[in-house]
């Protein structure tokens, strides 16, 4: 059975930052190996209905502004895998949760940052599926549930986007800084609910979790975590911990 795996992907820059998380996604994908595709749930791809990327050549979207001119040189060119597509299509279309297929759709910095550490070679097919972040948790963690059969085909899911996510913080302290405790009892509390499997806390996370509000103005890079979340049949677990600007978690959870 294939993991499934949530991603703080943090910011773009991400591949060119020092610091711990870059060489962990690097040394993580040489540890899980090749899977026979990738169905990769991104915070920025947030459309109104479920949406798939159906092309069998995505290009690398720079969906960013403002960071050093390397960034936008860098391209991650995985194959598409339009059957793949067709096979979510189906499992959503299967559990009253209707997808269309976007034969345009490229690769947004949310999928391709962490790929590009963790297959370099971008060898492996990749999928991309859409949020909804207008929708609740609940609606993610089904999504999810429908997509599980893909583990016992070799798919990996791969959920990307922040434990924490603030964006009104960004810049304020410098990447090294400590975490500030408000993040740090957010990223915590998901911890503790994740190893304890309590996925009714975690869809509950707005009533539940510390600071909630705070840590996510806007759900959209939550939303990621519960796709995996739902694949998953068991408790996952916190594999990486990082902070960045001290207010972005970086960290990472495995379900087996």
């Amino acid at each position: 059975m294939t993991p499934t795996l949530f991603i703080s992907h943090g910011a773009p820059t991400l591949p060119i930052d020092p610091g711990p998380t870059a060489p962990f996604l690097k040394d993580l994908g040489r540890r899980l190996g090749s899977p026979a595709g990738i169905v990769c749930v991104s915070a920025h791809w947030d459309t109104p209905s479920l949406r798939v990327t159906g092309s069998s050549a995505p290009e690398t979207i720079h969906d960013f502004g403002g960071f050093p001119e390397e960034l936008y040189a860098l391209r991650y060119p995985a194959p598409g895998d339009p059957a793949l597509a067709r096979r979510v299509v189906d499992l959503l279309g299967a559990s009253g949760r209707p997808a269309a297929i976007d034969p345009k759709r490229g690769l947004d910095h949310g999928c391709w940052v962490p790929l590009l550490l963790m297959y370099p070679e971008a060898d492996i097919p990749v999928v991309q599926l859409s949020v909804q972040s207008h929708l609740d948790a609940r609606h993610h963690l089904e999504v999810g549930r429908a997509l599980a059969p893909l583990r016992e085909e070799g798919i990996l899911i791969l959920g990307s986007g922040g434990a924490t996510h603030n964006l009104g913080t960004f810049g304020q302290a410098p990447l090294e800084a400590p975490a500030e405790p408000w993040a740090k009892a957010f990223d915590e509390w998901l911890r503790a609910a994740i190893e304890a499997n309590r996925a009714d806390e975690l869809v509950a996370w707005r009533e539940r979790a510390p600071d909630p509000l705070r840590n996510h103005p806007t759900p959209d890079h939550l939303m990621p975590l519960f796709v995996p979340l739902g694949a998953a049949s068991g408790p996952g677990r916190r594999i990486h911990s990082a902070f960045g600007f001290g207010t972005f978690s970086l960290a990472v959870f495995e379900w087996n």
